[in-house]
């Protein structure tokens, strides 16, 4: 999400200062002691667990003290996520993350379920035909993987099916005259309206690896085969995100590095700026943080191997870089301003890939680290916030569900546990 003009000052007690160079460098040299193994013992581990749990609880009482009476969330610091659609389904989204959600948590799940299936018209469709949305593949997306969260009836599964077919419309895909040479095509992106291929001197649009990643996550809800062409036609945009030689053809050190970029076809988008040209001629990108966590996901959601070269790649990047206090990489001067702007959503993403990788590629070492920066940014009032504006994180109804979640996966890791299925 890109900022936009406020309808009101975000409250100074949600602001967290976080990103001091003293804190980036203590945060390096634990790290590097956390992934020698030198951090906690397990006894350790049960008291952060049960610090995590305490934060998750008051992270979920914040959420749902903000619900309105229809069931949707809206925010009070932003005109443009006003909508419901767009701040209800990340939220419920992260109460399916809790695990021990409570009874006003669990009303407050049933209740934004409500708001979102009264999206849906009387020909299955989401009404207006979604030109209400704001940021449609992310509402679409999330709401498929929500509706369905508490039931499978049939008025919830009509609901999650009208959900997955409006956010299939805005993949950029041969039906809607994008070609496999397209550097967008296979991708979701940021369009507002259907995708399709711009004519002549008309204004592109763009696929991206955040967006991407939630159209892959719907896929998976929604139980497509990863035989289906599909996956092989989204793999292949998320692959022009990886700095990684293609096929056959030797790896240029200084740009290969095995960690990703935002997207390909819109270089201003590329939140950490040009690394240079390379031995071909070709503008390269600067791997960072959120992107090679979004990328490593992309990978593996759609069927990769844990042990493919890819992976290996991107694995190793995030291993090397992490850093529980700051979105990680090379950025250049005039770009360094938007580092830490996705903050939580690099929490929230790296949280989900390293747990992806399973025990036997990486350690618990990554969650005791985020597990201790997330607790520690915590406001008295249980929300999260950033400083920073940009992917508007300053609002707590952004920067508190991508928190809880990242969190709860840091949790999981540390306990060994897995969440309760919502019923």
């Amino acid at each position: 999400m890109t900022s936009d003009s406020r309808t009101g000052p975000a409250s100074e007690q949600f602001v967290t200062r976080r990103s001091s160079l003293v804190t980036r460098h203590s945060s390096l040299v634990i790290l590097l002691a956390c992934f020698a193994g030198g951090c906690r013992e397990p006894q350790g581990d049960k008291e952060l667990v049960a610090r995590t749990d305490r934060s998750l609880a008051r992270g979920a009482r914040f959420l749902v003290s903000k619900q309105l009476p229809d069931g949707a969330w809206r925010s009070e610091v932003y005109g443009g996520l006003k909508d419901g659609a767009t701040l209800t389904p990340p939220i419920l989204k992260a109460f399916a993350y809790l695990p021990n959600p409570d009874t006003e948590t669990r009303a407050a799940l049933r209740k934004g379920v409500s708001y979102l299936m009264s999206w849906i018209g009387a020909d299955g469709r989401i009404r207006s035909d979604g030109s209400e949305l704001p940021f449609p593949v992310y509402t679409a997306a999330l709401a498929s993987m929500v509706v369905d969260m508490e039931s499978q009836d049939p008025a919830h599964e009509r609901a999650r099916s009208a959900w997955f077919h409006h956010l299939l419309q805005y993949r950029l895909s041969g039906s809607l005259g994008w070609k496999p040479e397209d550097s967008a095509f296979g991708g979701w992106g940021y369009a507002v309206h259907v995708p399709k291929k711009a004519g002549p001197g008309e204004s592109p649009y763009e696929s991206n690896l955040s967006a991407t990643i939630f159209g892959i996550g719907a896929l998976r809800h929604a139980g497509v085969a990863l035989d289906d062409p599909i996956y092989r036609e989204v793999r292949s945009f998320v692959a022009r995100c990886q700095n990684f030689p293609e096929e056959g053809k030797d790896a240029d050190p200084r740009f290969d590095d095995g960690g990703f970029f935002f997207t390909s076809s819109d270089p201003a988008r590329n939140k950490a700026g040009i690394a240079g040209i390379d031995r071909l001629g070709r503008v390269r990108y600067n791997s960072y943080g959120s992107a090679t966590a979004d990328g490593l996901r992309a990978l593996i959601r759609c069927g990769l191997a844990p042990d493919h070269r890819r992976v290996e790649a991107a694995r190793r990047w995030l291993e090397t870089h992490f850093s529980a206090t700051s979105n990680p990489g090379r950025f250049t001067e005039d770009r360094e301003v938007l580092r830490d702007a996705t903050y939580y959503y690099y929490c929230w993403s790296v949280g989900h890939a390293l747990t992806a990788l399973g025990a036997q590629k990486t350690s618990a070492n990554w969650a005791r680290a985020l597990a201790e920066s997330l607790v520690r940014q915590q406001s008295s009032n249980g929300a999260w916030a950033n400083a920073y504006t940009d992917a508007k994180e300053d609002d707590p109804l952004v920067a508190t569900p991508l928190a809880v979640a990242a969190l709860a996966h840091c949790r999981w890791t540390l306990s060994g546990e897995r969440p309760p299925s919502f019923k």
